[in-house]
């Protein structure tokens, strides 16, 4: 089928597609996996937003993920990258998909926005990082349908980077890779996240710490907020975990945040018991 315009191509698609379409230009990269958890819900999994349907099996979810993935890719809404995440035995799960030229095109008119985002085969180390976040953000849109937490509000990149002014005065950008602000009962959790791939050595972690302080000590979160986040840095394992634990502990300039509790280091499998604990968990408003 041929679409002569934007508007027919939109009036062409359930709202499901288009909340595929909205994630792949938030996250900028999904596997089939991550977007059949996102938006092809299994059992007594809450629905997401759109006309999506729950699906009696995980076999039945990933067999419809396919089947729209494969249709919204004939008109060139969406495009598969060559590499593959687990390589050619992942089989259709490790797929990475990014918006295609047509996607691009409808959501930028759909925004309004004027300026052309150009996608491109992203290199290995990039594509590991942004999937990696990309599976965080998930795993708070899942703790949300589960109740275990209220999302009240999730940025990714470039929404969540911050400007400060240095103690120069010279413009600084801080990039977190998500910030999100989430509640239990009366208690709110503000936090910035970092996902950790443990591709980085010590020192880059600790500069990026020291600039999580100098925002701090800017003021200007606090002045909208009424408190500073919590830093967490979401790594693989317990071995990357004691090294930037040490590490932050070990630089005197960091002492402040440090005492305050206001750094943490957890594992991927730590992370929804983070974001789910009780009053006194990181951030707490």
């Amino acid at each position: 089928m041929k679409y002569n315009d934007i508007a027919s191509l939109i009036e062409s698609l359930s709202g499901r597609d288009l909340a595929i379409l909205e994630s792949l230009r938030t996250h900028r990269a999904l596997t089939t996996i991550l977007i059949r958890r996102l938006h092809f819900p299994i059992g007594d999994e809450p629905r997401e937003t759109g006309d999506s349907k729950r699906h009696a099996t995980e076999m039945a979810a990933a067999v419809a993920t396919i089947r729209v993935l494969t249709r919204l890719e004939s008109h060139r809404l969406i495009s598969r990258l060559h590499r593959r995440i687990g390589g050619v035995r992942a089989g259709s799960t490790g797929i990475v998909w990014q918006l295609g030229a047509s996607g691009e095109r409808l959501l930028r008119a759909r925004h309004g926005d004027a300026a052309r985002r150009r996608y491109s085969e992203p290199s290995p180390s990039f594509i590991a990082h942004t999937l990696a976040t990309a599976d965080l953000a998930i795993r708070l849109y899942e703790l949300a349908r589960r109740d275990r937490i209220e999302l009240l509000r999730l940025e990714a990149e470039p929404d969540c980077w911050r400007t400060y002014l240095s103690a120069h005065g010279a413009r600084q950008w801080l990039k977190p890779d998500l910030f999100a602000i989430t509640a239990r009962g009366d208690y709110e959790n503000h936090l910035f996240i970092e996902a950790d791939n443990a591709t980085e050595h010590s020192p880059v972690i600790v500069r990026k710490a020291m600039q999580y302080q100098q925002y701090a000590n800017s003021g200007i979160h606090q002045k909208e907020h009424g408190l500073f986040p919590a830093v967490a840095w979401i790594v693989p394992d317990s071995k990357r975990k004691l090294a930037i634990q040490t590490a932050l502990s070990n630089e005197p300039r960091l002492r402040d945040l440090v005492t305050a509790g206001l750094f943490y280091v957890v594992t991927t499998d730590e992370f929804s018991a983070l974001i789910s604990g009780a009053p006194g968990s990181p951030g707490h408003a």
